[in-house]
């Protein structure tokens, strides 16, 4: 008898590790001008915010050399918090001087591996500001792929990119995709329609992500821009966004970070 419960106990245990591995946490955020720009203290409390999660995307990078010193300094703080990191920098987008950014995802290395380095999406060149930055990630045998995103403003028509993202997404792969990013643009927009009828599903509906510099009535979030479009085979589990302000005495404090909110899902793959 004392055998078959331990038996048991340790398919219960199996499982639910099974179970927990198979579940991805997934962040994307727009860090405002991430580079030289934060310092040690600033890098850590971002650190904070996303380190229960396994897979953090960031846009606004810093083209020049400060970006790519900045993306490590997170990396190396995450990792002095209890897990394993790993980061990939994209190269500067190919945009006018004051357009350029780069891209990086950040993950935990314990289940999700890479085998290459990602590269922008140079078929959009022609058609966006900044081209996407696309990396493929492995949960297991278990493939998908995360397309991080930041449109032009909303005065700058990013609807014509967003037009020409949708249709490169749905003619280039089969599922499972995510898009992260900053759209500058609702989800409930009817340009993200294309997407909506390819079978992609928005994790967030209407959540506002953008952070105001004074605090009106106690409100100091503004757009709902930021978001996380998934394809048909990602199972939405939660999502979110992340509100590290909370209150108006923090939103000072919580501005020097950036002027946007990370949005957040936990997902499967069906």
């Amino acid at each position: 008898m004392l055998k078959k419960l331990s038996f048991l106990f340790f398919v219960v245990i199996h499982l639910a590790v099974f179970s927990q591995t198979e579940e991805i946490k997934l962040v994307s955020w727009n860090i405002r001008d991430f580079g030289k720009t934060k310092n040690s203290e600033e890098l850590d409390k971002i650190a904070e915010i996303v380190r229960d999660t396994d897979i953090l995307a960031i846009q606004e990078v810093v083209a020049g050399y400060g970006g790519a010193q900045a993306v490590a300094k997170l990396a190396d703080a995450l990792n002095r918090k209890g897990s394993k990191w790993d980061y990939v920098i994209s190269n500067p987008t190919n945009s006018s001087k004051y357009v350029t950014e780069r891209y990086a995802f950040i993950w935990k290395t314990k289940h999700i591996k890479i085998k290459n380095r990602g590269r922008l999406v140079k078929e959009l060149d022609l058609e966006v500001d900044r081209e996407p930055f696309l990396l493929d990630f492995y949960l297991g045998k278990e493939k998908f792929t995360i397309l991080n995103f930041h449109s032009r403003p909303y005065n700058k028509d990013p609807e014509t990119e967003i037009k020409a993202l949708s249709k490169f997404v749905l003619d280039s792969f089969s599922a499972p995709v995510l898009i992260v990013g900053d759209f500058n643009v609702n989800e409930k927009g009817v340009v993200f329609n294309t997407l909506k009828k390819g079978g992609y599903t928005a994790a967030l509906s209407n959540k506002k992500t953008t952070l105001k510099k004074t605090c009106p009535n106690g409100k100091y979030v503004n757009h709902a821009i930021d978001n996380i479009f998934y394809s048909k085979v990602v199972n939405k589990i939660d999502s979110k966004v992340i509100d590290f302000i909370k209150t108006c005495n923090n939103l000072e404090a919580g501005r020097n970070l950036s002027d946007h909110l990370p949005v957040f899902l936990k997902f499967s793959i069906n």
